[in-house]
């Protein structure tokens, strides 16, 4: 995948400057084995608008080192404390807390530099910049994990469990595709449509994530499952049940489907990629 050699060769490049241990649970992390659905998604928005893939590497390159970081601290003993990700241990537990910590630091400021160095156009690169801060920062995923891990203690509404996880998980997904409508040079009314998608797929994408942690199994998704439940975490399952969060998450997408049928056949490949999100078994 093309992708994969983009990321290898951005570890790759980094001097030596950056220990080797450093450098080895940054490339663990991050070429783990994945589906790599944020930096497609990012691929797929640009081309959907006529651009190319190439030029939307950057941003697409950017945006999983970013996912990268966060699975890496989010599996922290201090956070959702998990030793299974992807199908093999997870950062701290192959390395240490200290080097995990440190891997997801590095990550995260090798995405921005990535978005910077790599894009030709100096408007996009700080456009794509700003637009993954945003959705990475307090007011975005940060935010929306800081809330999921309050809500274990104290509960929540629904209110609560929406704005958690359109944050938490949703924000990420909706600049991913968002990104790739810069790198094609998107209008404001293309990028406005690509925003709408992304934030109704990354809600349903969050719901069957849920339903997955409920009905599924550790060898299928790669993950521990049943771990919501067990730390009291606020989950669409846990609020409608389990018809009404997959009903609700088909809702979703076939909102995203209608949103981006004004871009026409290149849409399809928008389509089927939202299609996806209520299939996927892990």
């Amino acid at each position: 995948m093309e992708i994969d050699v983009k990321l290898e060769n951005c570890i790759e490049k980094l001097s030596k400057r950056c220990p080797d241990v450093l450098r080895e649970a940054m490339r663990y992390s991050l070429l783990s084995p994945g589906k790599r659905l944020r930096p497609v998604l990012c691929l797929l928005g640009a081309e959907a608008l006529g651009g190319s893939s190439f030029n939307a590497m950057a941003n697409a390159a950017a945006v999983e080192m970013i996912h990268s970081y966060s699975l890496i601290h989010d599996d922290l003993p201090a956070m959702d404390d998990d030793d299974l990700r992807r199908g093999r241990p997870t950062c701290h537990i192959q390395f240490d807390d200290a080097t995990a910590i440190l891997a997801g630091d590095a990550l995260q400021a090798l995405a921005f530099e990535t978005i910077l160095s790599d894009n030709a156009d100096p408007l996009i690169a700080v456009q794509s910049g700003l637009v993954l801060a945003k959705a990475a920062g307090p007011e975005g995923m940060v935010g929306g994990q800081s809330d999921d891990l309050r809500a274990e203690k104290q509960g929540g509404s629904v209110e609560m469990l929406h704005a958690i996880h359109a944050r938490k998980t949703g924000a990420i997904i909706q600049a991913s595709v968002v990104l790739g409508g810069l790198a094609a040079n998107a209008t404001p009314e293309e990028l406005g449509k690509l925003s709408i998608y992304g934030d109704c797929i990354g809600i349903a994408f969050q719901i069957v994530d849920d339903l997955l942690d409920v009905e599924s199994t550790s060898e299928n998704t790669g993950k521990r499952t049943g771990k919501d439940s067990e730390r009291g975490k606020l989950t669409f399952p846990g609020i409608y049940g389990a018809r009404a969060s997959r009903d609700r998450a088909t809702e979703f997408v076939e909102q995203a489907i209608s949103i981006v049928d004004s871009f026409g056949p290149a849409s399809t490949l928008l389509k089927q990629f939202a299609r996806y999100i209520t299939n996927r078994s892990r």
